[in-house]
């Protein structure tokens, strides 16, 4: 592994990373994700932030906050809009409101027979917030889908292949 003299990072930002501790993750994953977001809008437009250019594919539109659940709690992410173009980043789905992992964690228990009560309960200890059942259908859903997707799947490229017949 190689270990670079150099950080990108703010000084300021690294010294509360190193006297917070873990505590302060969560506020690192929304900087990272922000400043990740802000790169790829500049990206899309093809120049930065008050630049003027030829090429330039729109304008940026400032900031319109999201909240998404995830397994360290509630993030707030700061979307990046344009005006006069289709964008949104990749680091977001739209309509995404809990991260993947977390939802089909959430199916598992319900499958496994955990009840909505216990599931909730669970996911105010380790990730610290709750969970309402409408998220739990919903995460059920999704698991619904997938199983249906499986279970009505073509078999027509798995079919082996049928061996002549000889006269005997």
């Amino acid at each position: 592994m190689t270990y670079y003299k150099d950080f990108t990072l703010p000084v300021e930002l690294l010294e509360q990373v190193t006297s917070e501790g873990l505590e302060y993750l969560p506020t690192l994953i929304e900087v990272l994700i922000n400043t990740a977001m802000q790169a790829e809008r500049s990206k899309y437009l093809k120049a930065d932030l008050y630049e003027r250019a030829d090429q330039r594919n729109g304008c940026a539109n400032g900031y319109k906050p999201k909240t998404v659940k995830t397994r360290i709690g509630d993030s707030t992410f700061d979307v990046p809009l344009v005006r006069g173009g289709r964008f949104y980043p990749g680091a977001l789905e739209k309509g995404l409101r809990s991260e993947r992992a977390l939802t089909m964690t959430l199916a598992e228990m319900y499958v496994q027979g955990v009840s909505p009560r216990k599931v909730k309960a669970i996911t105010e200890k380790l990730c610290g917030t709750s969970v309402s059942s409408t998220q739990l259908s919903k995460a059920t859903a999704k698991l619904d889908e997938t199983l249906e997707a499986w279970r009505n799947r073509s078999f027509l490229g798995c079919l082996p292949i049928p061996f002549p017949r000889y006269p005997v």
